[in-house]
């Protein structure tokens, strides 16, 4: 049997309603989007604090714990342990990185929602790393953003929530959270990847958020070299995605989207007409 550390399981409500008076001056109930604090203490020493929706907290950390390269296997780590009364996330693990007074001392505030991290020099351990180079269809791009409409729950409730997913090229949505900060929410992604040992070379990340150095950073440790965002991307961001050649898509959302790199790995199979010929063409019919 594949190893699996001890997880609490701990759940809290995503949402709660409270009372808001509209334009008109009318008083109705409205889902809010929780916001909770987590500290993570791995082996008793403090880590980090997050802001979290709190859908599954144990995975959070571990894939937070894992993207900052703060341990190397599932199997070291023994258990995680999430107490919402006190807020925190204590990890148990067989061993700590021999520098990890080092890597906590380069810590780097991202622009990631709610202030996300980087521990160590990230950058570096991106020069040696290959990712699969395999080609998408643009039939498929659509495909997946029509499978990708009925993953939003939280967001369509309450708002003021990002969602992540990892998806196959076939439009399957395999995984998908959603959290106050994209950062954690693809964290959570990468913690359930790994607890449930299921490998991303092939598979495709898809984000409502920005794809910052940080996004792409993570996306490409957890091996995945096709990304895709219902919003826009950054010059950080471009300029890694470049580096991996990765196909690298923002501004998503019904027909449309843009190819910031990896250009030659998209497939335009499914063009969809030109608004400008079709406003021409009206014009000149009427």
């Amino acid at each position: 049997m594949a190893y699996r550390p001890q997880l609490s399981e701990a759940r809290a409500p995503l949402t709660l309603i409270t009372q808001v008076m509209d334009e008109q001056g009318n008083w109705r109930e409205q889902a809010l989007a929780c916001e909770r604090p987590l500290t993570i203490y791995l082996d008793k020493r403090e880590i980090v604090t997050l802001m979290t929706l709190g859908e599954d907290p144990e995975a959070l950390v571990l894939g937070y714990l894992r993207n900052q390269n703060l341990v190397e296997s599932l199997e070291d780590v023994i258990a995680i342990q999430v107490d919402w009364e006190v807020e925190s996330a204590a990890v148990v693990t067989r061993r700590t990185p021999d520098n990890l007074d080092e890597m906590l001392s380069k810590r780097t505030v991202t622009t990631g929602c709610g202030q996300g991290t980087v521990f160590g020099d990230q950058m570096a351990k991106l020069e040696h790393l290959e990712l699969s180079q395999w080609s998408l269809k643009q039939s498929q791009i659509y495909h997946l953003l029509d499978s990708l409409s009925n993953h939003n729950e939280t967001y369509r409730n309450a708002g003021a929530v990002h969602g992540c997913a990892i998806c196959t090229r076939d439009g399957e949505v395999i995984a998908f959270c959603e959290d106050i900060g994209r950062h954690n929410a693809v964290d959570t992604l990468a913690g359930r990847l790994w607890l449930e040992h299921v490998t991303a070379e092939d598979k495709i990340f898809y984000t409502t958020g920005r794809l910052t150095s940080e996004m792409v950073i993570k996306s490409a440790q957890m091996g995945m070299s096709v990304l895709l965002s219902r919003s826009g991307a950054t010059q950080m961001g471009l300029e890694i995605a470049d580096r991996l050649n990765i196909l690298m898509l923002a501004r998503a959302k019904g027909k449309h989207f843009l190819a910031f790199s990896g250009h030659q790995r998209l497939e335009l199979d499914a063009k969809p007409e030109e608004r400008g010929r079709s406003e021409k063409r009206g014009r000149a019919d009427d």
